[in-house]
């Protein structure tokens, strides 16, 4: 950890500044995506191994009184929590960003609170435009209350980016209807390639490239027409718009053309423990040592100091397709979107 005037840093061996935490608030989940979790669910920690609200805002100012000025909340469904409410009351008291990432089928129920708060970014899961394919997706119904939920953040001008993680042979066909919604909505969608986790039976082959996204797209709409953009600070998406389209779409490449380099993202699980990457199986159990009395700052630094420069040491494609290198991570529901 490093002082520069009055902010402080939690800085790694190799320079990079975190100062973006993603805090997953809840294991449980309204879908059962497959590339999510498995399809007979998760072992679910009791709930009092759970972080309360409480708890959750005592983290929040921790991190934030260490450099953090970016909250997202994740779960599973992170709008399940029956105390979001109290979360989300807490948080915008501090002087930090907050953002959500949902499934949109409780959106209705809390888009009041969200205005009420100043909370305009929302992350919104969509991975088909198709009935019957988000049914084989996510294993459950509700549809159309997500398209009526996403239209309902539209039209009250909330900042939204749609998550859309691409599987070959699944729904990769559906990129140009995917891209077609920023034509006269402005939001960014962005394509995320399949990620390897605890039972959701990735392999290389599933995968959908960058490359092979911006040829699709280049084929259907004219190369010429796929205007590249600047790189934000601290990327995860490789963005790009079709010509004279209002909104644009990114590429998450975390697997063929990682953005370690210039990553700032630590995460909470919602059992609190810290991971200081979405690949990493080595956590540190922040919550234990909160409750008893222990020092949560020098944890959180040995954590972020033990980084590796890449994706948890699988630096190559032969490391990342190593079944003994990722299969005792968590599924992606238990650590948080």
């Amino acid at each position: 950890m490093t002082q520069s005037g009055n902010i402080q840093e939690l800085k790694d061996r190799f320079g990079r500044v975190h100062n973006y935490l993603r805090i997953s608030l809840i294991e449980k989940c309204n879908l059962r995506c497959s590339y999510c979790m498995p399809a007979e669910g998760i072992p679910l920690s009791p709930k009092a191994h759970l972080m309360s609200a409480e708890e959750v805002l005592e983290f929040a100012r921790i991190f934030v009184g260490l450099g953090v000025n970016k909250i997202r909340l994740t779960g599973g469904e992170p709008l399940l929590r029956k105390d979001i409410g109290v979360i989300l009351e807490g948080l915008s008291k501090m002087p930090v960003e907050i953002s959500l990432t949902t499934n949109g089928l409780l959106v209705d129920r809390n888009v009041d609170n969200f205005q009420k708060l100043g909370i305009k970014k929302i992350n919104f899961s969509l991975d088909t435009l198709k009935e019957s394919r988000f049914q084989e997706l996510t294993r459950r119904t509700g549809f159309q209350k997500t398209l009526d939920n996403f239209e309902l953040l539209h039209d009250n001008d909330f900042d939204l980016k749609i998550n859309a993680v691409l599987i070959k042979g699944v729904n990769d066909d559906e990129l140009v209807d995917l891209v077609n919604m920023t034509k006269d909505y402005k939001v960014s969608v962005r394509f995320i390639e399949f990620m390897p986790f605890d039972g959701n039976s990735w392999d290389r082959s599933k995968m959908v490239s960058e490359k092979e996204v911006l040829n699709h797209l280049g084929a259907h709409y004219g190369v010429d027409r796929i205007l590249s953009l600047p790189d934000e600070a601290n990327f995860t998406a490789r963005k790009f718009k079709v010509q004279g389209y209002k909104g644009d779409f990114g590429i998450i490449s975390s697997v063929t053309n990682p953005f370690c380099g210039t990553c700032n993202r630590i995460r909470l699980t919602a059992n609190g423990r810290i991971k200081n990457c979405l690949f990493s199986n080595q956590e540190t159990d922040l919550l234990a040592a909160m409750r008893a009395g222990e020092n949560v700052e020098n944890l959180i630094l040995e954590s972020i100091l033990n980084k590796k420069a890449v994706r948890a040491g699988m630096d190559s494609m032969e490391k990342l397709s190593d079944p003994a290198l990722h299969s005792d991570n968590r599924s992606m529901i238990a650590i948080g979107g």
